[in-house]
């Protein structure tokens, strides 16, 4: 049904076409004819419009509607723009609401990506000011991890110097101990030499004394072996 429509309205613009046509033409040579004012352009004007007035097309229409070639052009001009204005009517109503759809459907569609880049915007902004907030709190366990860990250190360059110092004082002491001893050992050796040659130069003995002696020490030695000698029996 709807393409017999397209199919009738279609023939009636291309039958009234000409009419336009004719009307523009004649129009247009209307108006340079009245600015010239030369009456060969008037009559070369009139004879179009009388032409298609008296068209075989014009003078059908006039037959079946009973009337004369003028009315019938005149009927046949308003005719064509009204077809014109009923197609361009028609035609709005059935692309409009497309264009309009899709026109919201753009507007929807682009709404909707400036709220999704919007909400990924602050989803991105909310991350970074976390990561901030880490970052802060992640300074001050770095700055109280090195305070400590300086602390930990001095204690131990200080308890490592301590232990070196006493280190070295034990070895200071028994340097200064091995060396009063030696000291101690090398005095007295001295001291029993020095005794002892005091001794020397006190006592004088000569030879016949040292006889003496030495016949009083065998003595000694021959009693003290005969003391033995008789214990054992």
């Amino acid at each position: 049904m709807r393409q017999g429509w397209l199919l009738c309205l279609a023939a009636l613009i291309c039958w009234i076409a000409p009419l336009t046509m004719a009307q523009t033409s004649a129009g247009s040579e209307d108006r340079p004819s009245a600015q010239e004012g030369t009456p060969k352009h008037e009559a070369a004007g009139e004879d179009e419009e009388g032409q298609f007035k008296h068209s075989p097309s014009v003078q059908w229409l006039a037959k079946k509607t009973g009337l004369s070639a003028d009315q019938t052009y005149e009927l046949a001009v308003v005719a064509n723009f009204a077809v014109i204005a009923v197609a361009i009517v028609w035609l709005s109503k059935k692309n409009l609401p497309a264009v309009f759809r899709n026109r919201n459907a753009s507007i929807e569609r682009a709404m909707k990506e400036a709220q999704k880049a919007s909400q990924e915007a602050r989803e991105r902004l909310a991350g970074i000011e976390a990561r901030l907030s880490r970052m802060d709190a992640e300074i001050n366990e770095m700055r109280s991890n090195a305070e400590k860990d300086g602390a930990a250190e001095e204690q131990r360059i200080k308890a490592s110097t301590e232990e070196e110092v006493r280190r070295i004082a034990e070895s200071a002491g028994q340097e200064i101990a091995a060396a009063a001893k030696t000291a101690r050992r090398e005095l007295t050796a001295f001291a029993a030499e020095l005794a002892v040659g005091l001794a020397a130069k006190q006592v004088k003995v000569d030879a016949h004394t040292d006889q003496s002696l030495v016949r009083h020490f065998a003595d000694s030695l021959t009693q003290a072996d005969g003391a033995h000698g008789r214990d054992k029996r």
